[in-house]
């Protein structure tokens, strides 16, 4: 017995094999080079970050200049403030974690002083009374002038909330989220657009165990290995059942 060349006929069957098989893997290395790009900005963005957080820490005044200027670089930078708690304006930020447990973020503008910027300060978290959910915490607020240190963020993370659910702002000083268009115009207040994570001793029972900044590209990477194994194993299982039993396994012949 010899072996022959085994005739093929490619029919329909195997160009459309063939095409869904090159879209798959284009579509997986596409999203494994996306998720690359995303790990190079978040990268990026975190190099940034780091150097701001160890610039020198920004007083009452030259943060109340730096927010009136509209520029962008007052956010992630630390701060040592000194001003008046408007107390009255103070909010309880609902569902918000802190080491793993459920309660408030409180949430209370500080007007800067000799300056007329107020800017919201997260004060810390503060566990709630499940028992009253509308129990609010006894929360120490000083009247007179305060001194804290913290740093900059974007306002307080809106979190997922049922159709309607921004009516209730205004109503309570429990809310799901504050938005801060809505809360400028809820108080009069010329709120600056950025926040402050008070960074101080924990003290007033607040605990302020804040996350701390991070890119988080080990995820992204591990995205992008999944995506582009996806496509590796893609193209070894079309080579194999479309190509290698196909074209190149022989077939017993009689001579």
């Amino acid at each position: 017995p010899v072996t022959a060349p085994r005739r093929v006929r490619l029919d329909s069957r195997f160009w459309l094999v063939t095409a869904a098989a090159v879209a798959a893997m284009a579509a997986t290395a596409a999203l494994g080079r996306w998720q690359l790009d995303r790990a190079s900005q978040k990268e990026a963005l975190h190099s940034a970050i780091d150097t701001r957080m160890h610039l020198p820490p920004l007083n009452a005044d030259a943060f109340g200049q730096l927010v009136a200027s509209g520029s962008g670089d007052a956010l992630h930078r630390r701060v040592a403030l000194r001003g008046h708690w408007v107390a009255r304006n103070t909010v309880f930020l609902d569902n918000r974690q802190m080491l793993g447990r459920q309660g408030f973020i409180v949430v209370t503008p500080l007007q800067l002083e000799h300056s007329p910027v107020v800017v919201l300060v997260q004060r810390g978290w503060v566990p709630r009374n499940f028992q009253d959910r509308t129990a609010l915490p006894p929360v120490a607020t000083p009247e007179g002038p305060v001194e804290l240190s913290g740093r900059t963020a974007a306002p307080p993370a809106r979190l997922l909330e049922l159709e309607g659910g921004h009516r209730a702002e205004g109503s309570s000083r429990i809310r799901q989220n504050l938005d801060l268009d809505a809360f400028r115009s809820e108080t009069g207040l010329p709120l600056a657009d950025v926040s402050v994570l008070q960074t101080d001793a924990e003290s007033d029972g607040l605990l302020r165990q804040w996350p701390q900044a991070r890119a988080g590209v080990e995820k992204n990477y591990g995205y992008a290995f999944q995506w582009f194994g996806l496509c590796s194993l893609i193209a070894i299982l079309y080579v194999w059942f479309q190509l290698v039993r196909r074209f190149i396994r022989p077939r017993t012949a009689t001579s």
